[in-house]
């Protein structure tokens, strides 16, 4: 019977508020699928950066007759400057391995790159050939933290025209991730804040609403839990479907954005996957529910003291 009146206390209460009900689902929905796209981005962001930072290589560009560097003075990079360079890229303790790339070999890959798909320079490009291209090694680290060493001991040496390192290109790319991160995360923080008074709400209007049952109840020695079940299973309620129609969102975003769109057109990096979609989800679930009880029981607490 006890069980029997609490649900039907709480159906009673949904009907009643339904457009505060209505105003609860919406405000925990937003605001958890934010939460939850906030983690997937972070879960992106890791994983980009591991995938990059696992395939980081310095790209280490010799002199020739067209150099203009301050460690290019004689023209061509010479025999003692490139054994000098082997030795250090040999011993450097950073160093995993590299590799060198001929001028025959960097002409036939620019070709492939840059020839074959402008077609509207194919002047410009037929006076170039090999002799004008450089010399290059490539070179992984045992860790990506490492670069700026590796750089630095190879950057100021007789026969080195530059040093190249993709931190530049990547800089930009964790920049937006972690923007679009905090971004999701600040709104989210905002609609939750708005989704706890909301249920502060809530609770005040039906307890508003109810005032004389409750006295009642209080007369004939009803106790406080008692009460205040029904308005535990309104909010819970509330809660749940958030909770459920953020984690439809997530999952749609997952299938339509990432696995119909993202995977199949950009192998680029390493994409989060539905493992990382259920642990967000994980994550809402239990903020989800707690969001609505903990502000519940001090509200219940407040305002049943009739």
């Amino acid at each position: 019977m006890q069980l029997r009146y609490v649900f039907s206390e709480t159906g009673t209460g949904l009907r009643r508020n339904v457009s505060m009900s209505i105003a609860l689902i919406v405000t925990i929905f937003v605001s958890l699928t934010l939460v939850g796209m906030g983690l997937l981005l972070n879960a992106q962001a890791d994983k980009a950066q591991k995938y990059w930072g696992s395939k980081l290589q310095i790209t280490v560009f010799l002199c020739n007759q067209n150099s203009k560097s301050e460690h290019c003075t004689a023209g061509e990079v010479t025999d003692e400057q490139r054994s000098a360079i082997e030795h250090v890229l040999k011993t450097h303790p950073d160093v995993a391995s590299f590799y060198s790339q001929s001028k025959e070999q960097a002409f036939n890959t620019w070709k492939e790159i840059y020839v074959k798909q402008d077609k509207a320079n194919q002047a410009v490009y037929s006076a170039i050939t090999a002799a004008d291209m450089q010399e290059s090694y490539w070179i992984t680290l045992k860790n990506p933290k490492e670069l700026p060493e590796v750089e630095s001991a190879l950057q100021g040496m007789d026969g080195v025209s530059y040093v190249r390192d993709l931190r530049g290109v990547l800089k930009p790319i964790y920049f937006w991730f972690t923007t679009m991160k905090w971004g999701a995360y600040a709104i989210a923080v905002f609609l939750l804040i708005a989704a706890i008074a909301q249920v502060g709400n809530t609770i005040r209007l039906a307890v508003f609403a109810r005032r004389k049952e409750i006295a009642i109840m209080r007369l004939v020695g009803a106790s406080s839990t008692y009460i205040a079940l029904p308005f535990l299973m309104e909010t819970l309620v509330a809660a749940l479907i958030g909770v459920g129609l953020a984690a439809l969102a997530l999952l749609a975003f997952m299938q339509f954005i990432i696995y119909d769109r993202l995977r199949p057109n950009s192998q680029v990096v390493q994409w989060i996957n539905w493992s990382d979609a259920f642990a967000s989800i994980a994550v809402i679930a239990v903020l989800g529910v707690l969001l609505t009880l903990i502000p519940t029981l001090f509200m219940t607490r407040k305002y049943l003291k009739v």
